[in-house]
């Protein structure tokens, strides 16, 4: 096994910092694996009395990339399409709208909300690490760290990730726990 192969794998030895953007990123890829790859008609496939899709939760993590490392952490007002997103109508419209987006959308909406949040992590954890205190604050006026910020992304993507096991399987049977080595995404958003 080499680092290239599973490039997602997090250090097998290293800071706190290092530790949990690696979780998190082996989360990101283990869904963006279960997510790849599909027409309109896999992306909108249901299981049981479930309304979850997996283009839902395409575009709903891609809201929570956004607001994460956006508003939550530094304030920055959502940008479009979720600020003028009918979120009063529909509270769930990151997951209800996704049903009438072509599926280049959504992979490029989500694989631009990473890659942004990605890029503020990096320099958050470069200015000030996980302590630093974001711009979200609780109604008891505790202010709320990088770190908790962080482990918030991994907790959504760990419910997620294991809802999108049983999207992907009902779809193609795709299983797994992993990526297989050396993969990455096959679908782009244009």
């Amino acid at each position: 096994m080499t680092n290239s192969d599973y490039w997602w794998e997090p250090p097998a030895a290293g800071t706190e910092a290092e530790h949990l953007a690696g979780s998190l990123d082996r989360l990101r890829t283990t869904f963006r694996w279960k997510a790849d790859d599909l027409d309109a008609a896999g992306l909108n496939t249901r299981i049981g009395a479930s309304s979850l899709t997996l283009g839902g939760l395409l575009k709903h993590l891609a809201r929570c990339e956004e607001e994460i490392f956006g508003a939550k952490l530094s304030g920055a007002p959502f940008g479009q399409p979720w600020a003028n997103a009918p979120w009063d109508e529909d509270p769930d419209w990151d997951f209800t709208s996704a049903a009438a987006d072509a599926p280049e959308e959504l992979y490029r909406l989500y694989d631009d909300a990473v890659e942004r949040a990605r890029k503020t992590l990096d320099a958050a954890l470069a200015s000030g690490g996980l302590d630093q205190f974001s711009h979200l604050t609780f109604p008891d006026g505790s202010r709320v760290s990088l770190r908790r910020l962080v482990c918030d992304l991994i907790e959504e993507y760990g419910r997620h990730t294991g809802h999108a096991d049983l999207l992907r399987e009902a779809v193609d049977g795709r299983v797994g726990e992993d990526p297989p080595a050396g993969w990455h995404p096959v679908s782009r958003g244009a």
